[in-house]
């Protein structure tokens, strides 16, 4: 055989051997569905975006306060108008209230409501009304111009055509749709932040193992103090990182323009200031350190890079489900879906999160949080349980004790 025939011959085997290691494994399959599977959830998360617009539109409606006679004018009008208009671009549904003592509190009142967003109130006689809009509204006060224009015409009446006052509302509390993109916002947040800062933990386990730390500090302190300690450690590096750059994204939210600061004040948490705060730096907590702990975990029982690549995958595709779910969770508030994914501990995180946005109780976050830490401390048990039967070949800690039960001396040295 020629040399250049051997070398041919070894690159083939090599190749074949590269091959073989990677794509009989089981995580192979996952590796090859990713994209569909990526694109599933992805879908799912559009699909919970989208619920959470479609909700603030149910509940996003044009209301004149006016008689029933003026209101039947203006349903009239509303009908033969509204076909022209595509129907993304269409105003929300007009709804007509009658009058009360005082109908200029009652028009204001209208914008503070929790089961519905008026986004613009007609008041007054329809030659003159008196139109409110909220934030970034001023096209929905326009066409209720437009309506009590077109319900003079309709009457006949031998006067000048309407002329309307239109007064801007800004709003004091978030309105039902700002609270359901608080929640959405909230969701990503946590969902980026964890995805983002917890995925260090795996090649720093790793690295630890190659390097053969791990088993001298599993014989000096038991295991899931290793476990806990390398979590806290890596979670105070994403406070140094969260910390930098909420402090820069806090500075920039000065400079916008008040125009824009106005329309965020329509999006808010139910739960208020500071509470919310708290809670999403609680529940970025709790996600790192659950998700922080499965990396963990798996960090410890690769041996190679290409190990960490195939194990990751997974746990990267299973917060990504996390993700989806969540955020279903946030556009169904009051759902057997959000339930499910509060109690599911590695969804509860992000859609306690939500639920801060959505609803005011503060008492269910407790319980929540409490929750959350138990399953840090389960699954902080399991990842060292599995590093110790699998990797150490262990059954117990005394692995790195002799027969004398003598600690070896690499591990007597370390300083306690």
């Amino acid at each position: 055989m020629s040399r250049f025939r051997h070398m041919i011959r070894q690159t083939l085997t090599v190749a074949r051997r590269d091959f073989i290691a990677t794509v009989f494994t089981p995580t192979f399959l996952i590796f090859l569905l990713a994209p569909i599977i990526m694109m599933s959830f992805g879908m799912i998360g559009g699909l919970g975006a989208a619920s959470v617009a479609g909700n603030s539109i149910d509940k996003e409606r044009i209301i004149a306060v006016v008689p029933a006679d003026e209101g039947r004018a203006l349903l009239a009008a509303d009908a033969r108008l509204r076909p022209v208009f595509r129907r993304g671009d269409a105003p929300p549904r007009l709804f007509i209230e009658p009058p009360a003592a005082d109908p200029a509190a009652q028009a204001r009142a209208l914008f503070d409501r929790k089961d519905i967003e008026a986004s613009a109130v007609l008041r007054g006689p329809l030659a003159s009304p008196t139109i409110l809009y909220g934030n970034r509204e001023e096209s929905r006060a326009d066409y209720l111009a437009r309506l009590a224009e077109e319900s003079l015409r309709d009457a006949r009446v031998p006067t000048t055509l309407s002329v309307a006052t239109k007064q801007p509302v800004h709003r004091v509390v978030a309105t039902a749709s700002g609270h359901g993109q608080a929640a959405f916002f909230t969701v990503f947040g946590i969902f980026f932040l964890t995805l983002l800062l917890a995925g260090q933990a795996v090649g720093t386990m790793a690295e630890e193992r190659s390097n053969k730390v791990i088993e001298v500090l599993a014989a000096a302190v038991p295991l899931e103090s290793v476990f806990l300690g390398k979590l806290i450690g890596m979670f105070g590096v994403a406070i140094l990182f969260v910390g930098f750059w909420a402090t820069i994204v806090t500075n920039v939210g000065a400079l916008l323009p008040a125009g824009m600061a106005r329309g965020l004040a329509d999006i808010g948490p139910a739960v208020g200031m500071p509470a919310f705060p708290l809670l999403f730096f609680a529940y970025f907590t709790m996600s790192y350190m659950l998700q922080g702990a499965v990396f963990l975990s798996v960090g410890a029982q690769a041996s190679t890079p290409r190990e960490i690549q195939l194990l990751s995958l997974p746990i990267t595709i299973f917060q990504v489900a996390m993700f989806g779910w969540a955020q279903a969770a946030a556009a169904n508030p009051d759902s057997w879906i959000a339930r499910g994914a509060e109690i599911f501990p590695f969804s509860s995180p992000l859609a306690m999160g939500a639920r801060a946005a959505n609803k005011p109780e503060l008492w269910p976050h407790l319980l929540a949080i409490g929750w959350q830490l138990l399953w840090v401390a389960i699954t902080i048990w399991i990842g060292a349980w599995l590093f110790r039967r699998g990797v150490l070949q262990s059954g117990g800690p005394k692995l790195f004790r002799g027969r004398s039960g003598k600690v070896p001396e690499a591990a007597a040295n370390i300083p306690h």
